[in-house]
């Protein structure tokens, strides 16, 4: 028993189920593959009470193994993409994007903010055989990734205090001022960019899309720079904000809660 359990003093509680849930989202925080030993050791409890769980899990598709331990799939993200806001997001997108990445001729995303992490919702290709581009359901920790920036610099003030609280506790206070004073400047700016971290020859473009709520997504261009040139990334820029501005008049009334 853990001690969560021990002080919890709900009127229901369902532990199988707790269980299952408490592996769910450290696979989803920890953002890498696992094994039942280490799930174990941070979730305080014994494998052989999680391997029960972890072989449902399993069968009902929502996680799977790799060589290095198990990690989640796709589906808790078919699930949430299901939702009526998010599919009105992405079909109001979508044709958006489209223009984008003809006018632009790089590759475009369509992220959302999920508790700590950025996810790739929507994608469209650039024209032409070469560009850049990642998987839908693709995450990322925001505070290590360049569409976190705008989501933290264009949040209001009480969700900047509610998040920088978890990150402080999650990655340490440094680390956690240096994202924000970045995110801060971005803010004002109206936009990001910045080299890729993890592919050289990428610079990301980011743009905030402002819904009811505040900003509710971002539109992110990995731009690449051809030879010949096909595109100026000033120009990319130009046209990524007023794609991102389009989407914002768009969605301003719909709520995303």
């Amino acid at each position: 028993m853990t001690l969560q359990d021990e002080t919890d003093d709900r009127k229901y509680r369902a532990p199988a189920l707790e269980k299952g849930l408490d592996v769910l989202e450290l696979l989803s925080s920890h953002g890498e593959p696992m094994t039942p030993s280490q799930m174990s050791a941070v979730l305080g409890r014994s494998v052989s009470e999680l391997f029960r769980m972890i072989q449902v899990l399993e069968f009902r598709g929502y996680i799977e193994q790799s060589p290095q331990g198990y990690r989640l799939t796709n589906r808790l993200f078919t699930l949430g993409m299901a939702q009526a806001p998010v599919r009105s997001l992405v079909e109001t997108a979508l044709p958006v994007m489209r223009e984008l990445a003809e006018a632009t001729v790089q590759s475009c995303h369509l992220v959302v903010l999920s508790g700590e992490q950025i996810v790739v919702i929507a994608r469209i290709e650039g024209p032409g055989d070469l560009g850049f581009s990642v998987r839908v359901g693709y995450r990322r920790n925001i505070i290590d990734a360049t569409s976190g920036l705008m989501f933290y610099g264009c949040a209001p003030a009480a969700e900047k205090a509610e998040l920088r609280d978890r990150l402080v506790a999650r990655f340490g206070a440094a680390r956690t001022n240096r994202f924000i004073k970045a995110a801060e400047e971005a803010g004002a700016l109206g936009h990001v960019e910045r080299p890729s971290d993890f592919v050289k020859g990428v610079t990301d473009l980011v743009a905030p899309i402002i819904g009811a709520d505040g900003v509710i997504a971002t539109l992110i261009t990995p731009y690449i720079e051809r030879t010949p040139p096909t595109s100026d990334i000033d120009v990319v820029v130009s046209h990524l904000r007023r794609a991102a501005a389009s989407l914002s008049s768009e969605m301003s009334a719909v709520s995303q809660a």
